[in-house]
């Protein structure tokens, strides 16, 4: 209950910040500016959600139709149509370097505030911003993790520094000459994986010395540290796109050898506190929270009432999409049903979709349930959109004609060990060729001029 009453402050905290920012946004010229009202009365109130890697870009090569798509989004002055998030499950810079580097690719501009990355939703989480935590992944780490709250944080580098011993696979690495002294460092309470390393041997390593040693990597391993200190864990993508034919290995499989070594070692499963990323609920809470923003520095009056999902990952994207619009229904129903038991009604005919909403696991809620604004706040459904330009191909993948079938040797589950696996949410809304087809089909759906 503690856990929850202090995720429920930090989402508050991070809502009431967001709306502030926006209304102060609002007061500059300069920045209203930035977007062209299509529909300032709100009629045709949708928001679009794009995926990066596989969608927009592969690797550092932008996807042709990208461009193309954003000119059609933005006005002869370059300002936009609708409000745009970018929700990628990248983690390894800070947000106004990924908005930079869409900005050169695409050729429109891009602001911090419409970018999204794995971790950003940890900026609600509070109750770990005044522990020690250790950071794994690459890039700008440590500065990442000071941007999003955490005042006490320790890198993989850091710690191998200060216990020189502990990192031998590389005999290129090990001390030379005479062993040095340990230097110690304070205990660490959390650990925290932003994304996949480039040491993954030195990372494995060095974060299991400090699960089996309750955060003191230089005491004996024991077992009976179990349950170990908290693990919050960014980027659950087993796979993602690049220039490469074929996909290549994401932070998900750095998690899956991870989960795997503990459980050999210890015979306990590795326990995560939070799965952020896509496919996560509460990843789409916080992507909503910025399309609020951007529709209110539009100008419009009325909530933003649809989203569309555009992504290239089944497991990912479309997964979480669903999960999410799964979640937005079973809330209005639920809404529904505590307004028909007020007023003396009946029983709500869409009482299945909470059954639903409550079948899902802490994992893909992520908090979200107990962290949400209020109801009428919700949009009233999230659409999700595949293209075939990134993970999934029409030349090597089909989607399930038949949802109720189980995992097989033909349908391989790559979702996160802790989302069960539903057929039913890895099928799009639609399936298109690119991002281009993409936006053209939403602005269709919403009886909407594009150009």
């Amino acid at each position: 209950m503690q856990r929850l009453r202090s995720l429920k402050r930090g989402w508050q905290l991070l809502k009431s910040s967001c709306e502030g920012a926006a209304k102060h946004v609002n007061t500059s010229p300069s920045i209203s500016r930035s977007y062209s009202h299509l529909h300032p009365q709100g009629h045709n109130s949708f928001g679009l959600l794009f995926d990066i890697d596989g969608v927009l870009v592969r690797g550092r090569t932008p996807i042709p139709a990208a461009k193309q798509c954003f000119r059609n989004l933005v006005d002869r002055n370059g300002k936009y149509k609708v409000p745009v998030v970018f929700v990628t499950n990248a983690g390894n810079c800070m947000r106004q370097t990924k908005a930079e580097h869409l900005s050169h690719l695409l050729e429109v501009e891009v602001s911090p505030d419409q970018v999204m990355l794995s971790h950003s939703p940890l900026r609600m989480f509070t109750q770990f911003h005044n522990m020690c935590v250790l950071v794994s992944g690459q890039g700008p780490v440590e500065e990442v993790a000071h941007n999003l709250g955490f005042q006490d944080v320790v890198t993989i580098d850091m710690l191998r520094e200060a216990y020189p011993l502990l990192d031998v696979v590389d005999h290129n690495r090990r001390p030379k000459g005479s062993i040095p002294p340990t230097k110690g460092l304070r205990p660490i309470d959390a650990v925290i994986l932003f994304g996949e390393p480039i040491r993954w041997e030195t990372n494995l390593q060095l974060i299991v010395d400090v699960l089996l040693t309750n955060g003191n990597p230089d005491n004996t391993w024991s077992s009976m540290q179990y349950p170990h200190i908290p693990v919050l864990a960014c980027n659950m993508d087993l796979l993602w796109m690049a220039e490469a034919k074929n996909p290549r290995f994401g932070h998900g499989m750095f998690l899956v050898c991870l989960e795997s070594l503990y459980k050999k070692v210890t015979g306990h499963e590795l326990k995560y506190e939070a799965l952020i990323g896509k496919p996560s609920v509460v990843t789409y809470n916080y992507a909503e929270l910025l399309i609020r923003q951007q529709a209110e520095r539009l100008g419009w009056t009325s909530p933003v009432k649809r989203l569309y999902a555009i992504g290239d990952n089944p497991m990912a994207d479309i997964y979480g999409a669903n999960l999410y619009n799964r979640y937005l229904q079973a809330s209005w129903s639920t809404k529904a049903q505590k307004q028909a038991k007020s007023g003396g009604g009946g029983v709500d005919p869409l009482a299945d979709t909470v059954d639903d909403a409550l079948k899902m696991t802490s994992a893909e809620l992520g908090g979200a349930s107990s962290v949400y604004g209020a109801e009428e706040d919700l949009p009233e459904g999230c659409s999700s959109i595949l293209v075939c330009t990134g993970v999934y191909s029409r030349d090597q993948q089909e989607l399930l004609s038949d949802t109720t079938q189980t995992v097989t040797e033909q349908q391989i589950f790559h979702g996160h060990r802790d989302f069960r696996f539903d057929p039913s949410l890895t099928q799009p809304s639609f399936v298109v060729q690119d991002v281009k087809e993409a936006v053209e089909l939403v602005f269709q759906q919403e009886g909407c001029p594009l150009e």
